[in-house]
């Protein structure tokens, strides 16, 4: 753009994306004495993956860990991800950065804003057998939000995802879906309590049939956006970025599309990239990541396409770890709009997760990052594990929550859809040999497996997989099954089993930058202007070592950022 061209909008910091990363450089932004800056989104809501997902914030040595006398150190953190990281995956300067500011950034919110998390004493590390690792205390969750505090911009959130609503009506926490999916002591009190607090509030029920109490991603969002309104910062709906805008190499706004008319809007400190991978992309994802892959597949939000990504390359941006994703497995139900995140379901004792073939892959207990790795690195056209398969039994199905067929209690036989069963999403059957043939699954084989998951149970040791040693195994173990929390026999008809596909809730890979969030080029260089964090960014914890590895990192770089443009220190 020729430097007397005019511009529609100016503003000191463009802002796209509208997730935990966007809105938390948004705000310290501000806090430190930028204040005159917008923020976009593409879509019709606010909050991106972030308000979609557990909301769950991975950061060592946070406050509120050390409020409720946990011990932990930078020294203690940087170990387990030593042997956590592949020593090539990650400069090293990044992660110092990550593990010296994490804690600054939790801090800053806290004492500034309306945001506020709660520690996760029991949701160990997800490499518990790994030197460094902790059995809790490194992850928080937001605390529950009340959403009528948010005004008319409630109706503009994004929801967080359906499978963390009870009934889908009611938001739950993270230690709350343990709690039932499994039906733990206290469950049914639980879930009494919270249904009477839904049910007794009528104003609320007359606006909307959600509770009123926000919990996971969307409280997290929701706080941030709250604190934004409180300094009338502005946030655009139906306006993605449609270009970069470059000038003597320095990067000085974007094209906008602003509810359909392009717009430029200058960005006299910088522009910070915050829109999201390119899970939503199919072409992307056949370009970079390992087959199978399937956008349907993806637990990421549809408007995450990799613009921002793609607007880096133009400027000749360097890129790392583009074949990685969040990997999960996720179950795509017939009728529903977006898969589920398959995190619980295959863990629990009495079932198992086998490939075409009827065998097992890997140990079902595991993190679903880790499980999926396994998952890519047997697949094959000989011996594909995409779809799998989730077996398991009466029992099984009687005692804990299985995606959309929660209990047998909750969602009897008789009310599952016929649809289900005629398009190979699930089988039921008195034999195992029969439930393999519904299936299309070798059945002799899973005949075999069945058996020999039978005598692990009973002895409290798999010997192929190791399921159940590992301290996050028994996370989502049961504590009343012996002498192993994770395995229990296979045994009681009728045997059920479940389509599960080789999933993700977004991609990892993405620009290239430094600890000031800036994007470089690939000699080295700075582009000047340019910032990129979260998903549009290069994983920083791309092994996922715990819970929230994704928005730790985008929140901390928002933070950097932040810090970097308005020359603050803290």
């Amino acid at each position: 753009m020729a430097e007397n061209e005019t511009w529609d909008y100016s503003v000191d910091v463009l802002v796209v994306g509208s997730g935990n990363g966007a809105l938390t450089s948004a705000l310290c932004c501000y806090e430190m004495g930028t204040k005159d800056v917008l923020v976009i989104e593409k879509g019709e809501r606010y909050g991106g993956t972030s308000a979609v997902s557990g909301g769950g914030v991975w950061v060592p040595c946070n406050r509120y860990a050390l409020e409720a006398g946990a011990e932990d150190s930078f020294e203690q953190a940087k170990e387990y991800l030593k042997h956590t990281i592949p020593a090539d995956d990650v400069p090293e300067a990044m992660i110092d950065a990550y593990l010296t500011n994490g804690p600054k950034m939790v801090d800053y919110l806290h004492q500034r804003t309306h945001v506020r998390y709660v520690t996760l004493e029991h949701y160990p590390d997800y490499y518990s057998d790994h030197p460094g690792s902790k059995p809790g205390h490194r992850s928080m969750e937001p605390e529950p939000f009340i959403a009528s505090r948010l005004g008319a911009e409630f109706d503009t959130l994004t929801p967080t995802h359906h499978m963390m609503h009870m009934m889908g009506i009611i938001p739950i926490t993270q230690v709350e879906a343990a709690v039932f999916t499994a039906q733990q002591k206290g469950w049914l009190g639980m879930a009494m309590k919270l249904m009477l607090s839904w049910a007794i509030d009528l104003p609320w029920r007359l606006k909307t049939k959600i509770h009123r109490r926000l919990t996971t991603g969307s409280a997290g969002v929701a706080r941030l956006r709250l604190s934004m309104k409180d300094r009338d910062m502005p946030l655009w709906l139906q306006s993605p970025m449609l270009e970069l805008i470059e000038e003597n190499g320095r990067v000085v706004g974007a094209v906008v599309n602003k509810h359909g008319e392009k717009v430029r809007v200058q960005a006299r400190k910088g522009v910070i990239l915050a829109a999201g991978g390119f899970e939503q992309n199919q072409a992307m994802r056949e370009q970079y990541l390992p087959a199978p892959t399937n956008a349907s597949w993806s637990g990421g939000v549809k408007t995450n396409t990799g613009d921002g990504i793609t607007e880096g390359l133009k400027l000749g941006a360097a890129t790392r770890l583009m074949d990685g994703a969040w990997w999960c497995t996720t179950i795509s139900t017939p009728g529903e709009e977006a898969p589920r995140l398959s995190v619980m379901e295959k863990s629990y004792p009495g079932s198992c997760m086998v490939n075409k073939k009827g065998v097992r892959f890997a140990n079902e207990s595991q993190n679903y990052m880790a499980f999926q790795k396994e998952l890519f690195k047997v697949h094959s056209d000989d011996n594909p594990c995409s779809p799998a398969y989730h077996i398991f039994d009466a029992r099984f199905r009687r005692n804990y929550i299985v995606g959309p067929m929660m209990t047998a209690q909750l969602k009897p036989d008789w009310t599952i859809p016929k649809r289900w069963y005629d398009e190979g999403f699930i089988a039921k059957a008195n034999t195992i040999k029969e439930l393999a043939e519904q299936m299309g699954i070798d059945a002799d084989n899973l005949e075999a497996t069945v058996a020999k998951m039978n005598t692990f149970a009973a002895e409290g040791k798999d010997t192929d997989f190791q399921r159940g040693e590992a301290e996050y195994d028994r996370y989502y173990g049961d504590p009343t099954v012996t002498p192993n929390p994770c395995l229990a026999a296979i045994d009681e008809a009728p045997f059920y089993a479940m389509k599960v596909d080789a999933g993700d809730f977004g991609t990892q890979g993405g620009l290239v930058t430094n600890p000031n969030a800036q994007v470089m080029k690939e000699g080295g260089d700075v582009i000047d202007g340019l910032y990129a964090i979260g998903n549009c960014s290069a994983a920083v914890l791309p092994t996922y070592p715990g819970p929230g590895s994704t928005l730790g990192p985008a929140m901390t770089f928002g933070y950097q950022a932040a810090k970097h443009i308005s020359g603050y220190q803290d």
